[in-house]
């Protein structure tokens, strides 16, 4: 199989996890999301250390305790990844699984935002247009909702803040994960010491196979995570763009098919509006890819018959 293909089976099998998520997640029941992101911080640590060990790839922590900056920036990223779980788990458990799709629809808009505001990038004309487009759905699916559709935007946000901080660590995806993790883990794990003390944990509690799936939260975090490391190195931007999209059309298909949320007609148009911004998005992406590809083979050639003068 090419890397190319390859590359494209990962992403797929990635973004195919992260869209059946909220079935996983509504297994998890009786357990509270506060319980659940918990767990899935302390076996992610657990999953993660063990790959590490088998790949002896343990060593990179002592480079890192040596870059005060980079464990700052480890905090960032922890702290919004932290942010993303629990309201994912939370708009899960609450019945809101449409509206958390509609976080990741739009995170990709959002990520152009912080490009403007944080970065200083210029955006094109036709990325101001998709900006505005969102901007008028996010309008729409306010008055529908009676308020600000808050679990979307916190959802978007947080992911591409902590996209934005990964980028800036550059630190690959095993150890990126499991250092984040383990800043997480202390404080999940005295929260999870409260709960059996109180009596309020689950865990162990229920059955043999919600304490199998709790336990389980650690790879159901980190194999789709690894997959996507591993498509972002083979695909081109464009692909990986492409596809990323199939795990909020597979979470909005499980909100409405599945658990029976609601989408009246606004809900309906707000969701439209968001769709044709991504295309208009997406469209200008491929356009301006193909470009600069052309002018980069264009220069490429005039150097080659400039050489050979």
């Amino acid at each position: 199989m090419t890397p190319l293909r390859l590359g494209y089976l990962y992403g797929f099998v990635a973004y195919l996890l992260w869209g059946f998520f909220p079935l996983y997640l509504r297994l998890l029941r009786p357990a509270g999301s506060m319980e659940i992101l918990a767990h899935r911080i302390v076996w992610s640590v657990v999953f993660v250390a063990l790959l590490l060990a088998a790949m002896r790839n343990i060593g990179f922590l002592r480079a890192l305790l040596r870059r005060p900056r980079a464990l700052a920036g480890i905090g960032v990223a922890a702290t919004l990844i932290a942010v993303n779980w629990g309201t994912y788990i939370y708009g899960v458990n609450s019945d809101r699984v449409v509206e958390t799709a509609l976080g990741y629809f739009i995170n990709p808009l959002v990520v152009v935002l912080l490009g403007v505001t944080v970065l200083r990038e210029r955006l094109r004309p036709t990325q101001w247009v998709a900006l505005g487009i969102g901007g008028l759905a996010v309008a729409v699916l306010t008055v529908d909702y009676g308020r600000l559709p808050y679990l979307a935007l916190v959802l978007a946000f947080s992911f591409a803040g902590y996209g934005l901080a990964k980028k800036q660590l550059g630190l690959p995806a095993a150890e990126g994960l499991f250092v984040e993790s383990a800043v997480l883990a202390v404080p999940a794990l005295a929260y999870l010491g409260w709960l059996t003390a109180t009596g309020d944990g689950t865990f162990g509690q229920v059955s043999v196979g919600h304490t199998v799936l709790l336990v389980s939260a650690g790879a159901a975090t980190a194999i789709p995570l690894l997959l996507f490391a591993g498509a972002a190195n083979r695909l081109p931007l464009t692909g990986l763009g492409m596809i990323q999209y199939l795990a909020p059309i597979l979470q909005l298909g499980c909100g409405v098919l599945i658990f029976h949320e609601p989408m009246p007609p606004a809900r309906l148009a707000g969701f439209a509006l968001v769709w044709v911004a991504l295309i208009v998005f997406t469209v200008d992406a491929v356009r301006h890819t193909r470009r600069t590809r052309a002018a980069n083979l264009a220069a490429r050639r005039a150097g080659a018959v400039a050489a050979t003068r």
